[in-house]
């Protein structure tokens, strides 16, 4: 038997699978198919870290298992290249971000094949390809012409360190998501995409899918549908009316004031009215100076200015109220104005009692006196409503009352906001859109696509909140496509969750230069069969990329209402620490090093055996020498190989249960139990002392979606026909996995600790070992030394312990 030389192993199969294209997807469209999709990596100067490795070895054990089972699979990778941390980069080394965005790209690719993934690398996309976001411009240009696409002046998030608008997607917790730096409030005229349009299809989309249930629900609070109701509040002074939107309009009775954003336009429009206009503009520059987040948040000291000479009309009471200016209500938000109910919000209560307005109980359950009450119980100090107990009829008796009233009516909010799409900085899409002062906002001619970003020696970002192609004469000048007059192009780049939002259709038809992709190869491929991502991008890139695909639908441009069929998650490698992987705490771990030392095989055993595959867990460097020593053994088996087209006696029932075991593991995505499956049958095997080549070969055919390289030289070696990965996934005889098995009490000095299954034909020492490994008697057992054990056949295990 020759040494496992794993580094040659590997390198020659890897040369194999290369130069014979073995992994490309068929263009047989007669074939089932099979679309594996994992979220395609931002190409960073880095590297891959071991968090790319187990998001992608999932969907490739996955992807190699169904080649084996006779689908056609697509299994493609590409690259998200656009974006902020590779201009960073390019700024700060003083290289041009298309240098950059190569080099890493080419980085990524040696590292992505060194560990052997069985990708499509026929099909590779590249975000900031002009022949790639063409597409992307054109898809914009669409939603343009459909009315989802406009311009707003409005606050915006606004990263001082990166000189860039952000979207809350990308500055939730009021920091930036790419530096890391306090977000600022800017007044700014920003791109939008009218996703709100779609909330509603989004929210019934999922209902059609096979996604995780905590991706679902992330989904749903983001989009966060409420129904309520919106009320008009008249203004005493003027003939204004403040319009606000409840999701409790059966508290209206117990309103006692109102709050409005400080930047709010009423309080422009009758500034001249308002007799503390001063006060009212410095609280103004102060909320200017926060964050959205810091303006937000629920704990904090409650602050604002009461408005002199604008009061509001309760429309149920008729009773004044007075109206406040306070940073916690935004005008990104709702209407920008809010009506409140101290007794029945705790935010509210906060801010009557540090500003001494009346605190009305309309719901009976609490002590006001002490604390806001924010349960349900009998409506009182109610009018119509009192004696009511049932929130929902409350509701729908007010609703009732405001259409009497003409003041209000039933109405339906999302948290979901407008997408900003826009950044002022070089590398991204240019927004294919001229302005012209007589005709407007005009449109890039389709067949003058794609507007390619011009190549610049200074790509440093403008000031203000400017784009560096502002600063570029040839390419803001224009004549405008409809009149010919002299007009200005757009400045502002796409954000990177622009090109995100549709590669996957670009792989089921890459190289097509007449379309996005062929009729034919969408209805084919789509919609993904299965989709493999982090949690972190459930909410922006999956909801942006539905989005766009639920609109390419309306359009009868792609031929399913979803993209993806099924979204699962994988967990966290977390440091040897147990801490998040950062360079700051020196826990870092670099999967080539890993594959230089012990093997891409060894690699990819240990990323899926290390725990749950959707649980974070930590690096353990001892478990991966652990599966090191297992592909030794593997290795080691060509020494007890007899001749046997048949599985032996000794082993035939543990050969059908493993095969079960891993064929059903690998659709659960629980690999950690597959292969420790498969390391009880190598005991087995090494107990036997021999093993047939029908044995060999099965067991080489389910290790080898894990351990391709290693499998594949083996198969060679034994002689055994074709190619591993041309060969058939084995079947097994549920009839020999049913084991006779019996459930015996497990016995702690006589008292019932547990209850076991175990076979009945099982040796009395492994059925001891059982009782021990059990969790409850292992842990009662803890600390205390064992006297005697005894165990009576298929009835008990007593162990005797002081």
């Amino acid at each position: 038997m020759k040494d496992y030389n794993f580094k040659a192993i590997e390198e020659k199969w890897q040369k194999y699978w290369d130069e014979n294209e073995t992994f490309k997807a068929s263009d047989d469209h007669s074939k089932k198919k099979f679309y594996a999709l994992v979220e395609f990596p931002y190409p960073s100067g880095h590297g891959m870290h071991v968090g790319h490795i187990k998001a992608y070895s999932g969907l490739e054990v996955v992807s190699r298992k169904r080649r084996m089972q006779g689908y056609n699979v697509l299994f493609p990778i590409g690259f998200d290249a656009y974006g902020l941390p590779t201009e960073n980069t390019a700024v700060k080394d003083n290289i041009h971000p298309r240098i950059v965005t190569d080099r890493n790209i080419k980085k990524f690719t040696g590292q992505l094949k060194k560990v052997g993934f069985s990708f499509d690398w026929s099909r590779v996309v590249d975000t900031t390809d002009e022949n790639y976001y063409k597409w992307t411009q054109w898809i914009f240009l669409k939603m343009f012409e459909n009315g989802l696409v406009f311009r707003d002046k409005t606050l915006v998030n606004y990263c001082p360190s990166c000189k860039v608008v952000l979207s809350n997607e990308d500055s939730q917790g009021g920091k930036c998501d790419i530096c890391h730096s306090d977000i600022v409030q800017k007044t700014k005229e920003v791109w939008y995409l009218r996703i709100t349009e779609y909330a509603d299809k989004l929210l019934q989309g999922l209902e059609e899918v096979d996604y995780l249930p905590n991706v679902k629900l992330q989904q749903q609070n983001w989009i966060g549908k409420s129904t309520g109701a919106f009320v008009n509040f008249k203004l005493k002074e003027q003939d204004e009316q403040l319009r606000i939107y409840t999701t409790r309009p059966d508290t209206l009775y117990g309103v006692t004031f109102m709050v409005i954003a400080p930047e709010h336009p009423v309080i422009e429009k009758y500034r001249d009215s308002i007799k503390n206009i001063a006060d009212l503009d410095a609280y103004k520059a102060e909320c200017a100076k926060k964050s959205e987040f810091e303006r937000t948040q629920l704990v904090k000291d409650k602050t604002g200015v009461r408005i002199d000479g604008l009061t509001a009309i309760n429309p149920i009471t008729n009773k004044e109220i007075p109206i406040y200016i306070s940073d916690y209500v935004m005008m990104g938000y709702g209407t920008g104005a809010i009506m409140a109910v101290p007794a029945h919000d705790t935010r509210d209560y906060e801010f009557a009692k540090k500003f001494g307005i009346d605190i009305i109980e309309v719901i009976k359950g609490g002590d006001i006196s002490k604390e806001a009450y924010t349960g349900d119980g009998e409506m009182v100090n109610s009018g119509v409503l009192n004696g009511i107990t049932n929130k929902k009829d409350a509701i729908a008796r007010m609703l009732d009352e405001l259409a009497k009233l003409g003041c209000g009516e039933a109405g339906v909010q999302y948290k979901m906001k407008d997408w900003a799409f826009n950044r002022q900085r070089y590398w991204g899409e240019p927004i294919p859109i001229v302005h012209c002062d007589t005709c407007g906002m005009v449109a890039v001619p389709y067949d003058e696509l794609p507007l390619k970003l011009p190549p610049v020696e200074n790509f440093l970002p403008g000031t203000d909140g400017e784009s560096p192609l502002a600063r570029i004469d040839s390419f803001v000048h224009c004549k405008c496509p409809k009149c010919g007059k002299d007009a200005r192009r757009e400045t502002d780049t796409m954000p990177q969750w622009a090109g995100s939002s549709w590669y996957f259709l670009r792989y089921c038809d890459p190289h097509n230069d007449n379309e996005f992709a062929s009729a034919e190869a969408l209805k084919y491929w789509m919609p993904v069969d299965w989709y493999n991502g982090g949690m972190e991008h459930v909410t922006r890139h999956m909801i942006y990329s539905r989005f766009w695909h639920k609109f390419l639908y309306d359009l009868g441009l792609v031929p399913t209402s979803e993209p993806y069929a099924k979204r699962t998650a994988q967990g966290l490698i977390l440091g040897p620490d147990g801490e998040k992987m950062s360079k700051s705490r020196g826990n870092v771990i670099d999967p080539l090093d890993v594959v230089n030392e012990y093997g891409a095989d060894v690699l990819r055993l240990y990323v899926l055996f290390m725990g749950d595959y959707e649980k974070a867990a930590p690096w353990s460097e001892s478990s991966v020498k652990g599966c090191k020593r297992f592909a030794d053994r593997i290795w080691a088996l060509q020494d007890k190989l007899t001749d046997g087209d048949e599985y032996s006696e000794k082993l035939r029932s543990s050969m059908h249960k493993t095969i079960k075991k891993v064929t059903e593991d690998i659709e659960a995505m629980k690999f950690n139990t597959a292969i420790a499956a498969m390391m009880s049958l190598l005991n087995e095997i090494y107990e036997a002392g021999s093993i047939t080549k029908k044995e060999y070969r099965d067991l080489l055919v389910i290790l080898y979606p894990f351990a391709p390289h290693l499998t594949e030289e083996l198969y060679e070696i034994c002689g055994f026909e074709g190619k591993l990965d041309e060969q058939e996934w084995v079947s097994f005889d549920e009839a020999l996995c049913v084991d006779a098995t019996v459930e015996i009490v497990v016995q702690l000095n006589g008292k019932i600790k547990s209850r076991i299954n175990i076979a009945v034909d099982d040796s009395k020492e492994n059925i001891i070992a059982q009782a021990k490994a059990d969790e409850a008697v292992a842990a009662a057992m803890a600390g205390k030394s064992i006297v005697k054990e005894i165990y009576v056949p298929g009835k008990l295990v007593n162990i005797v312990i002081k």
